[in-house]
């Protein structure tokens, strides 16, 4: 059977648009909460091909999406690369912070796939036992987004470190940006290899810098890491996202050569289909915190998203992912709304 969704990366839209969503595996599924309670941790959870394959699989059970995205997380990487990455509870994740040249020299890519190996393992997993007609999804954090984590130690509202050292030792985080290039794009090339029919790079935090910045340390990364992908699998789709880059839109999409470009919540559609949408396939982008709320308002958001973007390549998503308190029942609801939708 056809992969709607792998087609319509590809250019070739299809008159039902397809769908996944942002964390549409995760804590808002009942079934999703008792595979991770038998988990010491969650870097453990991510690195068990068992428990990731069935997480993975049991919204696509529920609710039939188009795309499954691989179980884990944008910290593997660091992690792959030696830094202690871990999650304290009700906090969230933390890390031994990279704050000088000592600290970034214990970083390696000597180790790295060996280190994340499982996650290879559960693509491979993955591919047999997904449909057929579902496109498999791999990921991967942008550089300058998993490097807020690594220089901070933990998540931060300003990305205030990071900040400051590109700006005050562009020298020492060029290198660590640099390394993540490197280790990313090694990392997305072994999911492709591994059964990934496509990959997306998630820069949550790419709003966070002025626009000199912006091409510094989103675009010019992010390009990199295509053409190092695109040089081993030159027909495999690769998605940006760069949250909240606003008007920042269509220069990430011309300078970094992404196939796809996945819209946040504030994004405005007619300017989207006007300005990105004629460039590349665009994906979203509703309010996750509308489906949280159902009923006929998030039908007709749904409807609303879909007519506006029906004049070219769509795959229907969230402007962020699912939060835990997201009815699954409102997840089937939207789903079966996008099914019904024809362009």
């Amino acid at each position: 059977m056809a992969k709607i969704l792998l087609e319509t990366l590809k250019g070739n839209p299809s008159d039902r648009v397809p769908f996944w969503f942002m964390r549409q595996a995760g804590r808002y599924l009942p079934e999703y909460r008792e595979v991770r309670a038998t988990a010491p941790s969650f870097m453990d959870f991510c690195y068990s091909p068992d428990k990731a394959t069935e997480v993975t699989l049991q919204p696509i059970r529920r609710f039939g999406m188009d795309g499954a995205i691989l179980f884990a997380d944008i910290l593997v990487v660091p992690d792959g690369l030696g830094q202690d990455v871990w999650f304290e509870a009700g906090v969230g994740p933390r890390l031994n912070p990279v704050t000088d040249k000592a600290s970034y020299d214990r970083l390696s890519l000597g180790a790295f796939h060996e280190k994340v190996g499982n996650v290879y393992e559960t693509l491979r997993r993955l591919k047999v036992e997904l449909p057929s007609d579902v496109t498999l999804l791999g990921f991967a954090g942008a550089p300058w987004t998993v490097a807020t984590y690594m220089i901070e130690g933990a998540g931060s509202k300003d990305h205030a470190a990071a900040r400051q050292m590109g700006y005050g030792d562009p020298e020492l985080f060029g290198k660590i940006l640099d390394l993540l290039v490197d280790a990313t794009a090694e990392y997305l090339i072994a999911q492709i290899d591994a059964g990934a029919d496509a990959v997306q790079i998630f820069d949550s935090w790419s709003a966070a810098i002025p626009e000199p910045m912006f091409e510094k340390w989103v675009i010019e990364p992010t390009r990199a890491i295509v053409d190092k992908v695109r040089a081993k699998h030159a027909e495999t789709p690769i998605i940006g996202f760069p949250r909240l880059a606003g008007a920042m839109l269509p220069e990430f999409v011309a300078r970094t050569g992404v196939n796809a470009v996945s819209l946040d919540t504030g994004v405005p559609l007619s300017w989207a289909a006007e300005h990105v949408q004629s460039q590349v396939c665009v994906q979203g982008n509703m309010d996750p915190h509308l489906v949280v709320a159902g009923g006929q308002p998030m039908v007709d958001e749904a409807n609303r998203i879909l007519d506006k973007l029906k004049g070219g390549a769509h795959i229907f998503n969230l402007g962020h992912g699912f939060v835990p308190q997201t009815p699954p029942e409102n997840v089937a609801l939207l789903s079966e709304t996008i099914k019904n939708f024809r362009r």
